[in-house]
């Protein structure tokens, strides 16, 4: 059920201009009803791409349920950043599980509840790239084969930031990290590895998969209320980009979070029981390097000489995107 496209009023922008729409449409970014279940007072980055993601999908999941929401958090920088003992940024019920177990951890919640007859009450996991692709992977892929009725959420950061940005499963090709080559002749992460998160969800046929990024808060908040329509296991998979770990400035998170869609490294789609449903189209689809440039961690493709090859092989990623889910409007 991809959302009604927006007609962008002024060319080369992002901006509508309330005044403009229909008052249906019309939104703010701060009003009364919004529940702050992720509140001030935490200890993010500046900047943070995770702490706003994660605010915007638990208060668009807390108006999907009326209230009525539990969350297993994994251990990572999300869990560290809002609960330093004995503080907590979280209200609503909100349990720490071990880094590698929240999507069981869900799961049993879901189970407790559907045993003592409070199907009102929903849950949600959420955990980073870390914690949901490489070490919690087999507890993620159990509950979709089960169908247990929690929705997962990851917060992509690329990376193991919490404990010294180390390359994980969601590293892109030839991004340094703190355990990635250094130099030689291919430093930075190697080509041909990971996971693609979104096609394996889709992959175990469940009810609901999606992505988003931080780039557009609407889309991941009428996405998540989407996912929260259904029962069984959902996914939704969520670009956070992280200044400290990609080396970006603090101000840059929204515009290298929209950068990652528009040259199509990141696509941002939904399905439903394993078929598309919806994707964000991209007018005029830029070139990779307005993406890596603004990142020191690909900063030694730009050396003299910039590493072309590389950097051709990164567009060919994009491009290959684009075609597959038809990413580019009128194509």
């Amino acid at each position: 059920m991809p959302a009604d496209t927006i007609k962008l009023y002024q060319v080369g922008t992002f901006a509508v201009g309330n005044r403009l729409l229909d008052p249906v449409e019309r939104t703010v970014q701060s009003r009364a009803e919004r529940s702050n279940t992720l509140t001030s007072g935490h200890r993010a980055c500046q900047g943070c791409g995770e702490a706003l993601g994660a605010r915007y999908v638990l208060d668009a999941a807390m108006r999907a349920t009326e209230g009525r929401l539990i969350a297993a958090n994994a251990t990572g920088c999300l869990e560290v950043f809002s609960t330093p003992y004995p503080e907590s940024s979280w209200q609503l019920p909100w349990l720490h599980s071990l880094f590698g177990n929240a999507p069981a951890v869900a799961s049993g919640m879901a189970a407790a509840l559907k045993a003592k007859g409070r199907d009102g009450v929903r849950v949600i996991g959420q955990g980073g790239d870390g914690g949901t692709l490489d070490i919690g992977f087999a507890c993620l892929s159990g509950m979709f084969e089960r169908g247990d009725d929690v929705l997962y959420v990851c917060y992509d950061n690329e990376g193991y930031m919490n404990t010294g940005v180390q390359r994980s499963s969601a590293t892109p090709p030839a991004a340094r990290t703190a355990n990635t080559k250094p130099v030689g002749a291919e430093p930075g992460n190697v080509f041909g590895q990971g996971k693609d998160a979104v096609l394996i969800a889709m992959a175990h046929d469940i009810p609901y998969v999606a992505s988003a990024t931080v780039a557009d808060l609407h889309d991941l908040e009428r996405k998540i209320e989407r996912a929260m329509e259904f029962r069984g296991a959902r996914y939704v998979h969520v670009l956070v980009p992280c200044p400290l770990g990609w080396g970006a400035r603090a101000e840059d998170t929204i515009r290298i979070a929209r950068l990652a869609q528009e040259t199509g490294l990141f696509p941002v789609l939904e399905a439903e029981h394993g078929e598309i449903v919806g994707v964000s189209k991209i007018r005029r689809p830029l070139p990779v390097e307005e993406y890596l440039r603004p990142q020191r961690r690909f900063a030694h493709l730009f050396g003299d000489p910039p590493r072309q090859d590389v950097i051709g092989r990164l567009q060919a990623v994009a491009d290959r995107n684009i075609r597959r889910y038809g990413l580019v409007e009128n194509a």
